[in-house]
């Protein structure tokens, strides 16, 4: 696929469907590919990791067409993006609330910026896959039935594949970034942990901390070649 002209990175040329409705009735768009789906790649799954849709809605506008094989969402939650909450609006982690036989009712901790103690308390939800933004989700992987997942995080600099699969390996050499098997604390009910037990393999992409323009020079052009199928 050919890349648009620079002058024309400014917009997305095509319209994204609808796959659901976030907790304060948001659409939940994807951009879905032109023929069978490959990859899925999603962005601000925590709304306070703006990076993410901004590098992955950078690297959409470049493609001169919709991806042949990927599928983008922008923002799996739209309404703590928003905001500029981790959570949804009805306070919910919702990298906790996907229903792996390791969820649990308990409050989940984050930190409030990188290197403090987890003392930022959210709820995994009510119930186990409580959310709308986390039931739209599933409901569009079953119906895409992607051969991979890449979630798209910050900011733990690794790429995480609890299968060490080949594109995982791929991305590790192209970013330059450790390949971990997991990020070294518990996430349960995290998206991964669904994945894995429902056969969705799943790579979370984490960026490092470093200046958003940095940021975007050095992982825009992975997740274009992400989306136009020629990472080396």
């Amino acid at each position: 696929m050919t890349l648009r002209p620079r002058a024309q990175w400014g917009t997305l040329p095509w319209a994204p469907t609808h796959y659901g409705r976030s907790v304060l009735g948001t659409p939940l768009e994807v951009w879905r590919p032109t023929g069978s789906c490959d990859l899925l790649i999603f962005a601000a799954i925590h709304g306070e990791e703006p990076e993410t849709t901004w590098a992955l809605s950078r690297a959409l506008r470049q493609l001169s067409g919709p991806p042949q094989h990927a599928a983008v969402v922008l923002a799996a939650n739209p309404d703590g993006l928003l905001r500029g909450t981790r959570a949804n609006a009805n306070g919910v982690d919702l990298n906790r609330n996907f229903p792996s036989s390791n969820w649990a009712p308990d409050p989940v901790y984050s930190r409030a910026t990188i290197g403090d103690a987890r003392d930022v308390e959210l709820s995994p939800g009510a119930a186990a896959g409580s959310e709308p933004e986390t039931q739209a989700l599933m409901q569009l992987i079953a119906e895409l039935k992607p051969h991979a997942v890449i979630a798209l995080h910050a900011p733990l600099a690794c790429i995480d594949d609890d299968n060490l699969s080949e594109l995982g390996q791929r991305l590790a050499n192209r970013t330059d970034m450790p390949l971990v098997r997991d990020v070294g604390y518990p996430t349960p009910g995290s998206f991964g942990s669904w994945g894995k037990e429902n056969g969705v393999p799943v790579i979370t992409y984490e960026f490092p901390v470093i200046a958003n323009e940095d940021l975007m020079r050095l992982h825009v052009p992975v997740l274009v070649e992400l989306l136009t199928n020629t990472l080396p």
